[in-house]
């Protein structure tokens, strides 16, 4: 018996076919997010207007009391923010404002180990170890529900990087 994927959009259930331009979406900021960023696929005409959908805003950081110590984190409208200068011309106050500097360099923490259960398959930068490799492949489940746990891409191995890159057997 073999298995046969379909790739879908996202966004309207079309069965997207092998030649098909697939365009991927990041979310990462939604009210209904609940585990961190998240990916979509949908297809080119689906997405063609979503520049003409942005909106000027400002995202900015609120330092007070009310957060026990955290800022809260605040999105408006550019104009509504702008709106907020009296005195000068919110392009003039932006201009001349104080820079934020940003936090100093903490020590690096300890280095993973890729080639233990609980770090095998997180993404990183390195070169994947034997062993690692051969742990995502012998406990695939396990380590994408901790993949999927920690909000993060979970591994495919009939995504052709995703079998060079762990040794699964080529499908295509």
């Amino acid at each position: 018996m073999g298995k046969k994927t379909i790739q879908v959009s996202d966004f309207s259930g079309t069965v997207l076919q092998t030649d098909d331009e697939v365009v991927r979406i990041v979310v990462l900021e939604h009210p209904d997010l609940v585990a961190g960023p998240v990916q979509l696929d949908a297809t080119p005409d689906e997405v063609e207007n979503i520049d003409d959908a942005a909106l000027d805003v400002a995202v900015v950081e609120i330092h007070d009391r009310h957060g026990g110590g955290e800022p809260r984190r605040v999105v408006l409208t550019a104009s509504e923010f702008d709106a907020m200068a009296t005195d000068v011309p919110m392009a003039q106050l932006l201009k001349t404002a104080e820079r934020v500097r940003p936090p100093k360099a903490r020590k690096s923490p300890e280095k993973i180990d890729y080639g233990t259960l609980e770090h095998a398959g997180r993404p990183h930068r390195g070169r994947v170890t034997e062993e690692e490799a051969r742990l995502v492949r012998e406990q695939l489940d396990e380590v994408n529900k901790r993949l999927a746990d920690a909000g993060v891409r979970q591994i495919d191995p009939a995504d052709p990087e995703h079998a060079l890159r762990y040794g699964f057997p080529d499908v295509s």
